[in-house]
């Protein structure tokens, strides 16, 4: 099987560049109103996003019996022409980023006419939609600030392991330590999530220059991993995120301290997160109330709306949140939740959110459209950077 698909993907990725040469010699006519996303390798090729927000991709593979495109688990087929290329058409889509994938003859393969992200446990190929009025989402003539992988000894499985840290446009002429938000993947993914997928560095930079965000440091790690007992980083329990915990608390705040300018005190530090990630925050964030006082939760599935959630009990996972409110109150400058609005998390969401503000936890929610999906996130990262460190 290994074979196989290695045969396909040099097979596919031979038939890209020679469609890209043949384009230099011939310009091709395109759907009007169409564009070439820019997770295109070649932005004067397929996939094309139509006017509508549907998709044309087109992908000449004359050896294959079958095609099919694998667009956010919608599967459509593709229909075969005489010269061997195979196109479809998809239904609109949201705004956004989605991963996508190749079927070749039963075969899931990334589409060498995009480039790859890691997502949903694997490399992908991805297409991205544009959504007007989104252009803090997109380089500005701003100044820039700059995103480095760096790495760091973890003493939980006792490896090197990478950060992707973003320090703000002139950082090393700052006078004085900057407030640090430290950002969390989903399941599936891992620290290059929100730096390449989620746009941290643009949202940030725009942010900054336009005066809505104070200058920060974000740090964004990889959660996927397992202690030496067998412990596993999940966001969904207490119990179950103790090795991303003692990660986190023991290895990754430290190095970050002894190597950045940054606050070392829990009202200069904010944690946040997505799906899996919002998990994490939520429990550790809300817990370890001598190291943060700023949390964001974005469309976590603990709550429901998943396999595997439970009735959840909020006062026994945060004690004191229901009870002694005005402490919990008093503990965070910032506690903001999000979820998608067709999300099957949503309801779920708006209904923990409806319980502690009935027991008047100060808690900031939104919702925005969309589904399991990073525009959604971008755009909760956006408000919350905006509520920080004021």
């Amino acid at each position: 099987m290994k074979k196989k698909v290695t045969i396909l993907v040099v097979i596919l990725m031979a038939v890209v560049c020679m469609q890209a040469a043949a384009q230099g010699f011939q310009r091709e006519s395109f759907p009007e109103g169409s564009y070439s996303p820019v997770t295109n390798v070649n932005r004067s090729g397929y996939p094309r996003v139509l006017a509508d927000g549907s998709v044309m991709f087109r992908v000449n593979a004359s050896q294959a019996q079958s095609v099919q495109i694998d667009l956010c688990g919608t599967k459509y087929d593709m229909q075969k022409s005489d010269g061997g290329s195979w196109t479809v058409t998809t239904k609109p889509q949201v705004p956004g980023f989605h991963y996508y994938f190749l079927i070749v003859d039963g075969v899931s393969v990334a589409d060498p006419a995009s480039q790859t992200f890691y997502g949903c446990g694997q490399w992908s190929s991805a297409i991205e939609i544009k959504e007007t009025g989104m252009d803090d989402f997109e380089v500005q003539d701003v100044p820039h600030g700059e995103v480095r992988t760096v790495h760091y000894y973890s003493k939980v499985d006792e490896s090197w392991r990478p950060l992707m840290i973003y320090t703000p446009a002139n950082y090393s002429a700052v006078e004085g330590d900057l407030p640090v938000v430290y950002i969390q993947h989903g399941g599936g993914e891992d620290h290059r999530g929100w730096m390449e997928q989620g746009r941290t560095a643009q949202i940030m930079d725009n942010l900054i220059a336009a005066g809505k965000a104070r200058p920060m440091v974000v740090v964004s790690s990889n959660s996927n991993v397992r202690s030496r007992n067998g412990g596993f980083g999940g966001g969904y329990s207490w119990q179950g995120m103790q090795a991303f915990r003692e990660e986190l608390l023991e290895n990754i705040i430290p190095f970050v301290e002894k190597n950045y300018k940054v606050r070392k005190d829990r009202k200069g530090r904010a944690m946040c997160g997505l799906s899996m990630g919002g998990g994490q925050s939520f429990y550790i964030g809300l817990r370890d109330l001598d190291v943060f006082a700023n949390v964001g939760v974005f469309s976590t599935g603990m709550f429901g709306g998943i396999r595997g959630a439970s009735d959840f009990d909020l006062e026994k996972e945060v004690p004191g949140i229901l009870t002694d409110t005005p402490t919990f109150n008093k503990n965070f400058d910032v506690f903001f939740m999000t979820c998608g609005e067709q999300d099957p998390r949503i309801e779920y969401t708006r209904n923990i959110v409806k319980q502690m503000r009935d027991k008047g936890v100060d808690v900031r929610f939104n919702s925005y459209p969309g589904d399991h999906e990073w525009q959604v996130w971008r755009k909760s990262l956006h408000e919350f950077a905006q509520y920080l460190f004021k």
